[in-house]
């Protein structure tokens, strides 16, 4: 986002006038020459006719960014810290650099919130190589905006995505960090909502495998033991809420901070695009905590119908025990399996942890 380039609170209904948005489109060196200098022109005729309603604005850089052999994330952050010192708003990088998940070579990693997508040229293989580029990179484009092919309303809302993201809000000296943070996110609601979609917390815990393997033992361990169940019977439902929420609270936290997930900005001109940056990654590692728990909710309660015999824990609980006393359970079992999770995510690897917070692949 430009410092020239501010607006105001807008009434979200009112229509929006072709937002003008800036792509910087950086070619490593070593393709420079065989995609040629108008591979700007062609992408920017592409996304005209492919994404009307929007001002397309592309300026090529060559740079490699990072020396390989390198990681994917390394050349992620390095793009993130280019769109940051030139003011663009999104960032595609055509790299000679493969990229993989895992041991699996993809074409494409995508960064929603760092607003970055790399794109591997060597993957597209040795026959009309300049095509396919062009139709990649206006593809990478859409999904960065969180373009749905499907969704009758995905053009107007990708506009208006490209509003939000393309201008600033208007400076108010008075205004703290609250102040200022509250108003990036009632202003970007909509890009806001695109940046999270399109980075699928839903699938973020599901990378974290030492996360998943201490939470389900502290789980099993937690679930047969005679004092929980008292305690679980005994709690209301708002502690049990509460202790929920503190433990969905407590891992978000750890992968936030643990990780090093949270950015500072730089200049005083980066501030909205770094709130936006820190508000999409809290909502996603928040989001796919929260699936987390429910799934570890569901495993809870299957385990404890197969685990804890009902006598038994009729004989404990001193009353005849029903469906709403194992949900009970169920949820006290998934609050402390959650916590173990925590325990979990701090044995994870930085790098795997941004990963799965910042990236998603296609073949």
């Amino acid at each position: 986002m430009t410092a020239e380039r501010c607006r105001s609170t807008a009434d979200p209904a009112e229509p929006l006038s072709d937002a003008e948005l800036l792509i910087g489109l950086v070619v490593s060196p070593s393709l420079s020459a065989m995609l040629g200098p108008e591979v700007t022109t062609s992408v920017r005729k592409i996304l005209v006719q492919r994404y009307p309603g929007v001002r397309w604005q592309l300026k090529m850089a060559e740079d490699r960014l990072v020396d390989p052999p390198t990681e994917t994330l390394d050349l992620l952050e390095a793009a993130r810290n280019r769109v940051l010192e030139e003011n663009w708003d999104l960032a595609v990088v055509l790299t000679e650099i493969p990229l993989k998940t895992g041991r699996r070579p993809v074409l494409t990693q995508l960064s929603p919130v760092h607003g970055v997508g790399l794109v591997s040229v060597p993957t597209l293989g040795a026959v009309h190589v300049r095509q396919k580029v062009q139709e990649t990179t206006v593809h990478v484009v859409g999904q960065l905006l969180g373009y749905d092919a499907e969704d009758l309303n995905a053009q107007r809302d990708l506009a208006r995505r490209a509003h939000q993201l393309s201008t600033d809000l208007d400076e108010r000296p008075d205004d703290n960090v609250v102040q200022f943070t509250a108003r990036v996110l009632s202003g970007n609601v909509r890009l806001l909502l695109g940046m999270i979609r399109a980075n699928q917390p839903w699938a973020f815990v599901a990378r974290l495998s030492r996360a998943m393997v201490v939470a389900a033992a502290t789980g099993i361990l937690t679930l047969v033991a005679s004092d929980l169940w008292v305690l679980a019977m005994a709690y209301g439902p708002v502690r049990l809420v509460l202790l929920a929420v503190m433990a969905i609270g407590a891992v978000s936290a750890t992968l936030i901070l643990g990780a090093d997930l949270w950015e500072r900005p730089r200049r005083r001109a980066q501030r909205e695009q770094v709130i936006l940056f820190n508000l999409a990654t809290t909502a996603t590692v928040a989001i796919g905590v929260v699936v987390f728990y429910l799934g570890l909710f569901i495993l809870s309660w299957v385990g404890a119908l197969l685990l804890v015999d009902e006598q038994v824990l009729a004989g404990v609980a001193g009353h005849p025990v029903n469906a709403l006393d194992y949900a009970k359970i169920s949820w006290l079992t998934a609050s402390l399996a959650t916590v173990g999770g925590a325990l979990g995510a701090g044995l994870e690897d930085d790098d795997v942890v941004r990963a799965a917070a910042y990236t998603r692949s296609s073949t």
